[in-house]
């Protein structure tokens, strides 16, 4: 499902910097039970591959866009399987700023005002399906509408078919007319409903928001722990490959791999 992403191990430069040689399968299993169950690198279980090599491809992974094509191929077949096209047209964008561990230095780390969070924000745009298309990484004090500038810029670059975003009121302002006059993108605002008290369901919101809740599901996304604000994107990249090789499996064991494509 997942081998053909993933250059071999133990080979050529990646051998002599790891000096040992491991399956493909054991790095993968260990990086995915560090990001659920969020222990450190040093207390990975004896039955992994030592953590330094672990952490050695988590991080080399990361770098050479390794983990980016895997995530991306993953979501092409999961769309693939469920009738759709393999590139969206469509997508939500929204943020969810984060509490940030003792490790995370001074510099990269932000007090979010409005959430009154002292750390780190993740900003993400999903497809209509809730899958993650882009993520970025900032202080929790950057504003949303600041940092959407970046997103869609990488969403016109990635996903030249998508031409419709919805968002909520926190992208209010010039972004919406920047985003059509200068990259061609519809940028929908979806607001609270008039009287609205406590939670409730809004059109196409409830996607996004149901991606960040499978995002926490692993216990390493909670809170960021991260050093360095690309290695915590990558965790969350981590917790997607979760979510999306479960669903491959099902749709393996019940045959639902290869249906017809729609145009949505």
């Amino acid at each position: 499902m997942i081998a053909a992403y993933l250059p071999a191990v133990g080979t050529g430069r990646a051998r002599r910097a790891a000096r040992v040689t491991c399956p493909r399968r054991d790095i993968v299993d260990a990086i995915r039970y560090l990001d659920h169950n969020s222990c450190v690198w040093r207390a990975l279980p004896v039955d992994f591959p030592p953590w330094p090599t672990v952490y050695h491809y988590f991080r080399t992974w990361t770098r050479d866009g390794t983990l980016t094509r895997l995530h991306n191929g993953l979501r092409e077949q999961i769309r693939t399987a469920e009738g759709r096209n393999p590139t969206p047209t469509a997508a939500i964008m929204d943020s969810q700023s984060v509490r940030a561990a003792d490790t995370v230095a001074r510099t990269s780390r932000g007090y979010d005002a409005g959430k009154k969070v002292n750390g780190r924000k993740r900003h993400i745009v999903v497809d209509t399906t809730g899958l993650l298309l882009v993520i970025l990484v900032t202080t929790g004090a950057v504003q949303d509408r600041h940092a959407a500038r970046l997103l869609l810029w990488a969403v016109r670059g990635c996903f030249t078919r998508v031409t419709a975003i919805w968002a909520d009121a926190g992208y209010t302002g010039q972004l919406v007319d920047w985003a059509t006059d200068t990259l061609g993108l519809t940028v929908q605002i979806v607001r609270k409903l008039a009287g609205q008290v406590g939670f409730q369901v809004l059109h196409r919101r409830w996607v996004v928001e149901r991606t960040l809740s499978w995002i926490i599901r692993c216990r390493r996304t909670v809170r960021d722990y991260e050093r360095h604000p690309a290695h915590h994107a990558a965790m969350v990249q981590w917790a997607m490959v979760i979510v999306m090789t479960r669903r491959l499996a099902r749709y393996h064991h019940t045959g639902r791999l290869q249906p017809a494509i729609h145009t949505r």
